[in-house]
């Protein structure tokens, strides 16, 4: 063995040393950061519990909101927020699962389609502030519905659309060209196998995706109070048009109260919340393991 070859050889070893080196201490810089994330939540859940729990109790589920806070409960709020999500629901899973299917099976190639696509992706990223700003001069005062429940629907359902829609793409992507080809060549038209065969097989990731983004839908609260959703409403909403309030605006109304007796109860109306969100972000993921088809 040559003189270079010997010292090739050694400083291989100790660059490959001093990047195992720098590799551990990564290893070890990132997990005592997920440990400092960890425990932060931890820390904010149980401050949540220590003072929500006393606080729990039927009455925050028949009770209207009110100034004394033995008396107070979220019962407007959550039927705001069930109205909420039906209406939601109703418009944007529709038509973002046919957005889906239509940009991933019949779209043709051209600039206008890439276009498209871009801004859709581009949409599942903007803050929603911005899409409480557009339901305000859209549906508020353009189309003149007023701080009614169809507008924070719609409102909603501009903000969970590009997620539903780039879920379902997703989705469809994952199946496999084979199950095409194979219902093509038995004399199926492009919309048969897109409905028989694609949909079934990718149902399962795609419901997935809708059940996450109503969970996002169902948290956020900028949106609602840009297009002026009430803090106080005492009374049930009996449908679309009428004026509504939810749980995070209920919440965030009794934080901002001084009395310390109103942040008890936002602590219990956090809890609720996150029972309900945990609920939805528990089925999505036994929805996923339960339906989905190995390949």
């Amino acid at each position: 063995m040559s003189t270079t070859t010997l010292i090739r050889d050694v400083n291989f070893e100790r660059d490959l040393s001093i990047r195992k080196i720098k590799g551990k201490i990564f290893e070890i810089l990132a997990f005592f950061a997920v440990l400092l994330g960890i425990a932060m939540l931890l820390t904010l859940l149980i401050d949540v519990f220590f003072d929500g729990l006393p606080w729990l109790s039927t009455r925050l589920f028949t009770e209207f909101p009110s100034r004394f806070p033995e008396k107070a409960g979220l019962r407007s709020a959550l039927q705001g927020s069930i109205w909420l999500m039906v209406l939601t629901a109703a418009m944007a899973v529709p038509i973002g699962i046919g957005a889906g299917v239509y940009l991933e099976e019949f779209a043709p190639q051209n600039r206008i389609t890439r276009f498209i696509e871009i801004n859709v992706a581009n949409l599942a990223g903007v803050p929603s502030i911005i899409y409480g700003l557009l339901g305000l001069g859209l549906f508020v005062r353009q189309l003149g519905l007023g701080r009614t429940l169809i507008a924070g629907a719609m409102t909603m359902a501009l903000l969970v659309l590009p997620i539903i829609i780039v879920t379902t793409r997703e989705a469809i992507r994952a199946v496999p060209r084979s199950i095409r080809q194979a219902a093509l060549a038995l004399g199926a038209t492009d919309w048969e196998v897109s409905r028989d065969h694609v949909l079934i097989y990718s149902a399962p990731a795609i419901m997935t995706g809708v059940i996450l983004a109503m969970s996002r839908a169902i948290g956020e609260t900028a949106p609602l109070i840009t297009i002026g959703a009430l803090t106080y409403i005492a009374f049930d909403p009996k449908g679309p048009f009428d004026i509504f309030t939810v749980l995070p605006i209920q919440i965030f109304n009794w934080v901002s109260l001084p009395q310390s007796s109103f942040h008890g109860l936002a602590a219990a109306g956090i809890i609720i919340l996150l029972v309900v969100l945990l609920s939805m972000n528990a089925l999505a993921i036994w929805l996923r393991n339960r339906l989905i088809i190995r390949w």
